[in-house]
């Protein structure tokens, strides 16, 4: 959890970002969060009513904070994509929290920002395409079922085929790698099948889950990437849309490097990347 704080030092320090450019956010309203979740699954949450099995399966202790905390997290989200459609790109410093579902939650997502921000982006504009690029290791499975029947939305996931969840939803597409895959490789695959995606495809807003977790040091990803790897897939990505002036709202999505403060330094890296292709194409 220290992820989130620590990547946010780095950028201020490093000047990428200063801290008025940093907009901090109230939790979202609870009608809001009703867009997509159960209301008995979220009182159970508010009310820190889990059993020990969901606990389990959500992976996170309930306490008085969580529902707080998560809740803030989707209001993040869903005012960072609003904010991409005005200015080209927007950031949340957190976000990506792909493993909820409508009736619970797992992997440690509580609430699924992404579902609940594009159903707010359907009630503002009607009629709206997003596609959800989700580039971390693991599959977007909650996205994937929330968002399965919704011809305005496209589900891309590349992520490992044998590793977490055990029991895969069905995206739009869905790009599966072999275990331990080394960067060319990986590399290779998201470009061309992304490419492939674009075809059929055409988004007003770009909703991209960068994930830290691809990294060969993460202790879950099951990826071989280097920082150079990494790097290369956020200039990539980033490039194929901001030169052709589609919104795109960057998330941070997992990560669970063994070294200390090696996921931070991949979010700022990627948040880094943004930054300076903003300036780019953007001005």
């Amino acid at each position: 959890m220290d992820k989130f704080r620590v990547s946010k030092d780095m950028l201020i320090d490093s000047g990428v970002v200063r801290g008025e450019d940093i907009v901090e956010v109230r939790a979202a309203d609870q009608h809001v969060l009703r867009r997509v979740h159960d209301e008995s699954y979220l009182q159970k949450i508010y009310l820190g009513r889990l059993d020990r099995k969901e606990q389990l399966k959500l992976g996170l202790p309930v306490s008085g904070r969580l529902f707080e905390r998560s809740s803030t997290e989707v209001e993040a989200t869903r005012q960072a994509c609003h904010a991409a459609l005005e200015e080209g790109i927007a950031i949340c410093l957190a976000g990506g929290t792909h493993h909820a579902f409508r009736e619970h939650g797992e992997g440690y997502c509580v609430f699924n920002d992404v579902a609940i921000a594009i159903k707010d982006l359907q009630l503002k504009r009607p009629g709206i395409r997003v596609m959800v690029v989700d580039t971390d290791a693991h599959q977007g499975n909650g996205t994937a079922s929330i968002l399965a029947d919704d011809p305005k939305v496209f589900t891309y996931s590349i992520h490992v085929g044998k590793n977490y969840p055990s029991r895969k939803e069905v995206s739009t597409m869905d790009v599966e790698t072999v275990r331990y895959v080394e960067g060319e490789m990986y590399l290779k695959q998201l470009f061309t099948s992304l490419a492939a995606a674009l075809d059929v495809f055409s988004p007003d807003l770009v909703i991209w889950i960068a994930g830290a977790d691809n990294h060969r040091n993460d202790r879950f990803g099951q990826m071989m990437l280097s920082v150079k790897d990494l790097q290369r897939r956020d200039e990539v990505i980033l490039s194929a849309f901001l030169r052709n002036r589609i919104p795109v709202t960057v998330l941070y999505g997992g990560g669970y490097n063994r070294t200390s403060e090696g996921t931070a330094k991949i979010h700022r890296n990627t948040v880094t990347t943004a930054k300076r292709l903003a300036d780019r194409f953007l001005k």
